[in-house]
């Protein structure tokens, strides 16, 4: 049965893109016959291509995932270039790490906000700075070159950047690198450029494309920070999909594909900038340059990062103001009163919500973690490792966009008579919480000891015995932390829940993002704190089971 793990879960997470991607092509193409399309043409295609400032809404898609990922991308490296081993480096550590559980769309309502006409950082400065008396005229949030958007998602890709770059250093021996780079007259910044990041990025490849797959195709956080005039091409696809007019949907399924290309066009285009970076880069290594911009890149990249570190807790301690914000009128820096009146007149509503989030991710994470615990049992038991080309496998659901296979899954389940139903949006949440169990769980689990495992077997023990017993006990905290991830991940997700639920699924994250085009900033920051707590309740709670069950251990054992 453990042989059958691997294999279920590769299905779980690849068979829905491969399907979706199918439904995805069938309407494109025209042939859909329960909407009326029975015969193929590229009618859809060019339905798309004459709809008014299309080729504006791609090349805004393409140029915030660009720009963002190069700058999410560039800030970690050159930070931890600079201040690796430092105590500031350890401080922005431990202030990253609990970051990367917020959901996208909590932190893009922190960061609006915070740096909205009328939002706190104006507020500070007015008037006795500025002269407003009240909000300025300017667009901030929307603005029609999305830079605010790419700000937002730069905030938010940091952390996993960052986290991903800090798993692979250990690899790379960045002490000894250093130091043996230092005796040959390096600078520090150079000795890591030249020595370590080398060695590491082939590590955190696949990270930072699923970031520019994603960066490129959002809809969530594009709907609160990004332009409406026109808007990115994935919000102008998840409208059409949405509209009452069935019709749009064959054209809203060949922008998916469009979409889908214009996502890999920039892989490409980012595989171009790394030959490129390597050709100047053997260049400045052989032109005997032993410095980066030293005072520069340290300045930059420590500004950057604190900046980074403190938008994001104020946007989030915003959250918690709002929520209980009474009268609060520009330019007053704070609330007249805090009350609970918003929790009391939309609590019900809220815990609908909260239930539904629960029922939908709980479910999910079960399966996830007990099929990843029996593939990496399979593997312990064989006593072979995954090959490194498996990463690729893992990492396809969440390099593929979202909206190029939501679309086609949501056509098949119409198609089956499971649209609209929780079982087919926890299939949606599966396949992106499996990539992210499995990366959390796999290297701890590996990291464990054989030796224990051999011992149980030298004393008697079954092999299922020593999995309960010995392994598992072992593994608990990084299970338990798996779990937690898987959660957050689930509540985060609002294209596969939006689509998939035909909008009768009402979670959280749905719910936040469909009252960011409504005034009432109270009970946005309601749902958006509710979208940031549960992941959060999950790390608690996955922070007390180990030591719980530990205790519970030594007592059982005591007794005995």
């Amino acid at each position: 049965m453990l042989r059958l793990a691997p294999v279920l879960a590769l299905a779980l997470m690849l068979g829905p893109v491969a399907a979706g991607l199918f439904g995805t092509l069938l309407p494109a193409a025209g042939y859909v016959p329960a909407l009326g399309g029975e015969t193929v043409s590229l009618e859809p295609l060019r339905m798309f291509i004459a709809q008014p400032g299309i080729g504006l809404s791609a090349a805004l898609s393409l140029g915030t995932g660009l720009a963002a990922t190069f700058g999410a991308f560039a800030a970690v490296v050159l930070f931890t270039a600079a201040f690796e081993d430092t105590r500031f480096f350890c401080m922005v550590r431990r202030l990253l790490s609990p970051l990367m559980a917020v959901p996208h769309a909590a932190a893009a309502f922190g960061l609006a906000f915070l740096i909205t006409p009328s939002g706190f950082v104006m507020r500070l400065l007015s008037p006795w700075a500025t002269g407003f008396q009240r909000p300025p005229d300017v667009l901030i949030v929307g603005d029609p070159l999305g830079l605010t958007m790419t700000l937002g998602l730069m905030a938010k890709e940091i952390p996993f950047l960052f986290l991903m770059l800090l798993a692979a250093l250990p690899q790379a021996d960045p002490l000894r690198s250093r130091r043996v780079a230092a005796s040959l007259g390096y600078a520090p910044v150079a000795a890591w450029l030249t020595t370590v990041l080398p060695r590491v990025y082939p590590q955190i490849r696949l990270p930072v494309f699923a970031v520019l797959a994603y960066a490129t195709s959002v809809v969530d956080v594009a709907l609160i920070l990004g332009p409406t005039t026109p808007p990115p091409l994935a919000v102008r696809l998840t409208a059409w999909m949405n509209d009452p007019d069935l019709t749009l949907r064959f054209m809203a399924s060949a922008g998916a594909l469009v979409q889908l290309g214009l996502s890999l066009f920039a892989i490409t285009v980012w595989i171009i900038g790394e030959r490129l970076a390597v050709k100047l880069g053997r260049c400045w290594i052989e032109g005997g340059r032993r410095s980066a911009a030293e005072h520069l890149a340290t300045a930059l990249s420590g500004s950057a990062m604190a900046l980074l570190a403190a938008a994001m807790l104020s946007g989030l301690a915003l959250l918690v103001l709002w929520s209980v914000a009474g009268p609060w009128r520009f330019p007053e820096p704070l609330p007249d009163v805090l009350t609970l009146r918003a929790w009391t007149m939309h609590g019900y509503a809220a815990a609908d919500a909260i239930a539904t989030t629960i029922a939908i991710a709980l479910p999910v994470i079960a399966v996830a973690i007990a099929l990843v615990l029996a593939s990496l049992e399979n593997e312990t038991r064989e006593g072979r490792a995954r090959p490194r080309r498996s990463l690729l496998l893992l990492y396809l659901p969440l390099i593929v966009p979202q909206i190029a296979f939501v679309f086609g899954l949501q056509v098949l389940f119409l198609m089956a008579g499971l649209h609209d139903t929780l079982p087919a949006v926890a299939l949606g949440h599966m396949v992106f919480v499996l990539p992210y169990v499995f990366l959390a769980l796999s290297d701890p689990w590996r990291a464990v000891d054989p030796r224990y495992g051999h011992m149980a077997g030298a004393l008697g023990a079954s092999p299922a015995r020593t999995f309960w017993r010995v392994r598992l006990p072992l593994a608990r905290k990084a299970v338990a932390t798996a779990a937690a991830l898987g959660f957050a991940v689930s509540v985060a997700q609002y294209l596969p829940t939006l689509l998939i639920g035909g909008g009768r699924v009402s979670t959280v994250t749905t719910e936040a993002v469909a009252l960011a085009a409504g005034g009432n900033r109270q009970l946005v920051g309601i749902y958006a704190l509710l979208q940031m707590l549960l992941p959060f309740a999950a790390f608690v709670l996955a922070a007390a089971v180990p030591g719980v069950a530990y205790r519970r251990r030594r007592e059982t054992e005591a007794t005995a």
